[in-house]
C-alpha cells in the first residue's frame, strides 16, 4: 500500500468518524426536542386540567351560594303555608262578624290580630296575588274549582268568583288563588 492510499483510508475513516458524530449530535438534538416536546405537552396537559378543574370549582361556589340565598327567602315557606289556613279563618270570621253589628268590639278586636297577622307576614315576604272577579282565567296563574254557566256572555271563560286567594313568597308562589269560571 502507498502512501496516498493510507492517507485517503486514514481520511475516509476520520470522515466516517465525523459523520457518525454528526449523526450521533443529531439523534440526540432530535431525542432532547422529542424530551422537551413532551414536557411541553404534559405542562400544557396539566394547565388545561387545572383551568378546567379551577372553572369547576367557580360553577360549584356560584350554585352554592345561589341555593343559599334561594334557601334563606325561601326558609320560612313551610311555616307561613301553615299559617295560611288560619289567615283564611280570619278573613271568614271578619266577614262574619261584619253581619253582626253587635259585636263592635269583637270585630275591632279580631280585625286588629288580623292586621298584625297579615304585616308580620308581609315583612317575611308573603303577598297576595291580586285577582278580580272578570280577569281573564289562565291556567298557569290560577286553579279552577269548578265552571258554572256564565251569567254573561262576557264572562265566559273569565274568572266569576275568588274562593280563596293566592300567595307568593318571593317571587315563588306558594299557594294558587282557587276560582271558579264562566263557562
Amino acid at each position: 500500500m502507498s502512501k496516498k492510499e493510507n492517507t485517503n483510508d486514514i481520511e475516509k475513516e476520520q470522515l466516517d468518524a465525523v459523520e457518525n458524530e454528526t449523526v450521533e449530535v443529531q439523534d440526540q438534538v432530535v431525542e432532547e426536542q422529542s424530551v422537551e416536546e413532551k414536557l411541553q405537552a404534559e405542562v400544557k396537559q396539566e394547565k388545561d386540567k387545572f383551568l378546567r378543574l379551577f372553572a369547576e370549582f367557580e360553577n360549584y361556589k356560584k350554585r352554592t351560594s345561589r341555593e343559599r340565598i334561594e334557601l334563606f327567602s325561601t326558609a320560612s315557606e313551610d311555616v307561613i303555608k301553615t299559617l295560611l289556613p288560619i289567615l283564611d279563618d280570619f278573613e271568614r270570621a271578619l266577614s262574619h262578624i261584619d253581619e253582626d253589628k253587635e259585636a263592635e268590639a269583637l270585630r275591632k278586636g279580631v280585625l286588629l290580630i288580623y292586621n298584625k297577622l297579615v304585616s308580620t307576614l308581609e315583612q317575611k315576604g308573603l303577598k297576595v296575588i291580586a285577582v278580580e272577579k272578570g280577569d281573564a282565567f289562565n291556567a298557569d296563574n290560577h286553579e279552577a274549582i269548578t265552571q258554572i254557566p256564565a251569567p254573561t256572555d262576557d264572562l265566559k271563560g273569565k274568572i266569576i268568583d275568588v274562593i280563596e286567594k293566592g300567595y307568593k313568597l318571593g317571587e315563588k308562589v306558594i299557594r294558587f288563588p282557587k276560582v271558579v269560571i264562566g263557562q
